[in-house]
């Protein structure tokens, strides 16, 4: 078979864009963010509850918050990372052993967690975000995604589709693009989809651009050179220490990852749920700006399992900006509340509410394909 190579070309408007929220990947398990807290203080997790992170912020939690393990009372995650910040950005300490450098600590161990949590329902494929491509690709696949989700499902989904029909663009440098990025291991190679690409088959790959705002467990972020690590299959962190650990081929031999060029230990890249969050990082900023290009461009956005709550008051402020008139908006989640109808009837007047779940819309053939189908 004869290889060319390719640019790979995006038409100058996006038929659709899809916002996925947690309730796109809940069905294959990954909790919710009223979830995670009760995982973490159940007591049911013995690798967090004989960690040194874990015990950290359980105490941390169980000092300063009331709850009774086992009922519905726990405190909002919100709550606990305001309570952090309000020390932590007013410089002040909360008591002799919680100094600000503490507070910063502790935030950086719940941030920690969460990324564990998280990633205990992700090493699996989803057959949900699977059909998600497999429509995409037979209706309609001038897309692209922004999402609020750290998981990996949704890429991990897209590997039966990779090179003979696309080929993801997270839209930021990764230094696996640099050959003089390998260090002591071997960085796993990831195809930058703004240069020429391989193209063997009949007919050209399409890039779909999955733009994730609020950061992935698989990047992995060098404060000192400022740059990004994807580590596609590795995403674990070691909750004693706080590194992230990778795993040698075929082998299996485990090894912490550090910065190849400069050999810093790596930050994780995912913004917490707070009310006040901090966009100034650099990643988080260019994937604001590279959004609000595809909102403006986007002739219909569906929002998928996705409740624009009080605390994404950045999307919504992403979304009044750029926001076109005319713009078609579908919202699609199994239950609506009063508040989430009003705070998206704030965004436009042209919305349309579909009360299904993610996966049934997914089993319904022949509704996803309006969904993908522009007037």
């Amino acid at each position: 078979m004869l290889e060319n190579q390719i640019f790979l070309k995006y038409p100058p408007n996006r038929d659709v864009v899809f916002v996925l929220g947690a309730g796109a990947s809940h069905p294959d398990g990954v909790p919710l963010q009223n979830d995670l807290l009760p995982m973490l203080l159940s007591g049911e997790i013995n690798e967090l509850n004989n960690s040194f992170i874990g015990n950290e912020v359980i105490n941390f939690i169980k000092e300063n918050f009331y709850y009774k393990a086992g009922k519905s009372n726990y405190p909002r995650l919100e709550a606990v990372f305001g309570f952090l910040d309000y020390f932590i950005q007013h410089d002040e300490s909360l008591n002799a052993h919680y100094t600000t450098t503490k507070l910063i600590e502790i935030k950086e161990y719940l941030i920690k967690v969460i990324h564990y949590l998280v990633d205990l329902r992700t090493d699996k494929r989803s057959p949900y975000y699977h059909l998600f491509w497999e429509l995409i690709f037979k209706y309609n696949s001038n897309i692209s995604v922004l999402t609020m989700n750290y998981d990996t499902l949704l890429e991990q989904a897209f590997e039966d589709f990779y090179q003979t029909k696309g080929y993801i663009d997270y839209r930021i440098h990764f230094m696996n693009y640099e050959s003089t990025a390998a260090g002591k291991h071997k960085l796993t190679k990831w195809i930058n989809a703004s240069e020429p690409v391989i193209f063997t088959g009949n007919i050209e790959p399409v890039p779909i651009k999955i733009i994730k705002l609020h950061g992935s467990l698989n990047w992995k972020y060098c404060n000192c050179c400022n740059q990004v690590l994807i580590t596609p299959w590795d995403r674990k962190i070691d909750l004693n220490k706080g590194k992230f650990l990778g795993y040698t081929y075929p082998d299996k031999q485990e090894y912490e990852y550090a910065c190849p060029l400069d050999n810093t230990d790596f930050n994780t890249l995912i913004i917490p749920p707070t009310y006040l969050k901090t966009l100034v990082h650099p990643i988080i900023s260019q994937l604001i700006r590279e959004s609000s290009r595809e909102i403006r461009s986007a002739k219909k956005i569906v929002f998928l399992g996705y409740s624009l709550s009080n605390s994404d008051i950045h999307i919504k402020a992403l979304f009044k900006k750029h926001l076109q008139k005319g713009t078609e908006i579908v919202v699609i989640n199994p239950v609506f509340r009063k508040s989430q109808l009003n705070n998206y009837k704030a965004l436009s007047e042209n919305v349309k509410f579909l009360e299904i779940g993610f996966e049934e819309s997914l089993k319904d053939e022949a509704m996803f394909k309006e969904l993908l189908t522009i007037s």
